[in-house]
């Protein structure tokens, strides 16, 4: 049998007063209502008592605000989303905001369900990693006035509010560190998406070949679908190391997903990090420990990508943010012994 939910009124009559002076005393307007200090404890100790849960969706409605952020990341299972979520949930906390979680899976059809699913719980706002496509369901948003920010990717055509990592220079900086320790044929494995993260990784990497002096060679370029990275990733490294095709002295993963499921197939395959191939990734990955090899990546600064979506979204909310807010935050790279020069 399902509980009653207990409403303000069943609070009013176990402590004998109005249910109006109820709802004054739990949202906090007991100073403008005149409540005595007494009075307001009391109330307070019976919604206690009670269990007392408030209707978020009802007040919304009421007052215009639910104090509740929806945030929608490709895969929570993924550590680099798992962390976000975490940190944006302790931001939005400072500021008196919940945080309902879900997770996309890089499906069009599931990023609006659960769009739709936020909407209806009356949130007040939206935090959205995009999936490939969704630039309709982006531009529904915008044309209904529902306050939103982007995080780590977006789209070219679309000018929105946007917090992204500055794809492009970390890409290029990882690059430039294969080629300063004297790797000259280096590829890279990246996800097949027009998805803004990914094109100014692969941008990154195309622009420190040309400015080393370094010619592209589009057999160097692998793309894997999401859909079936592992079986993607396995094809491309075999056709990386491939003799006949000029097989590459360095590789570059665009993901820590396709990261280590590589390092898996090196592994097999008995290539020696760094002894026979140079290697660095976007982002770490807690299975990087277990590789004989140190490997060096590119740590993306969560914290600061974090803190600025729930900022960017609480003004936009507020309606302070007039203009599209665009904050493109700056990584580091953590140097292992994979990009060291080969021996």
């Amino acid at each position: 049998m399902i509980k009653k939910r207990v409403s303000l009124k069943d609070i009013a009559n176990k402590v004998g007063v109005s249910t109006a002076l109820v709802s004054y005393v739990l949202n906090g307007k007991e100073k403008e209502a005149r409540v005595g200090e007494a009075a307001a404890k009391k109330i307070r100790k019976v919604a206690a008592e009670m269990n007392y849960q408030p209707n978020l969706i009802a007040r919304g409605l009421k007052f215009g605000r639910t104090h509740t952020i929806g945030l929608i990341v490709a895969d929570i299972s993924n550590p680099f989303f798992a962390m976000l979520a975490r940190i944006i949930e302790l931001e939005a906390q400072k500021n008196g905001y919940t945080v309902l979680f879900g997770s996309s899976d890089e499906q069009l059809e599931k990023s609006q369900n659960l769009i739709d699913t936020f909407l209806n719980r009356q949130v007040d706002g939206l935090i959205i990693t995009p999936v490939a496509g969704s630039q309709a369901q982006i531009e529904g948003l915008k044309k209904n006035g529902t306050p939103f920010v982007l995080m780590d990717r977006g789209f070219t055509e679309l000018e929105t509010n946007l917090v992204v990592t500055d794809n492009h220079d970390a890409m290029y900086n990882a690059v430039k560190l294969l080629i300063r320790n004297g790797h000259k044929k280096i590829g890279i494995v990246a996800y097949d998406t027009p998805l803004t993260h990914m094109q100014e990784r692969i941008t990154g990497y195309k622009d420190a070949l040309k400015d080393n002096g370094i010619r592209f060679n589009s057999k160097w370029l692998a793309k894997v679908s999401y859909e079936h990275y592992k079986e993607n990733v396995e094809t491309a490294i075999e056709y990386l190391l491939d003799k006949k095709t000029g097989p590459v002295d360095a590789l570059v993963f665009a993901t820590n997903s396709i990261s280590v499921q590589a390092l898996k197939i090196l592994h097999s395959k008995g290539v020696r990090v760094p002894q026979d191939l140079g290697v660095i990734s976007f982002d770490e990955s807690d299975v990087f420990d277990f590789f004989y090899s140190s490997i060096t990546y590119i740590k993306q600064n969560l914290q600061s990508i974090s803190e600025n979506a729930v900022q960017s979204l609480l003004q936009t909310i507020d309606g302070k943010n007039r203009k599209a807010i665009k904050v493109l935050v700056r990584s580091a790279i953590v140097h292992g012994e994979s990009s060291n020069a080969k021996k």
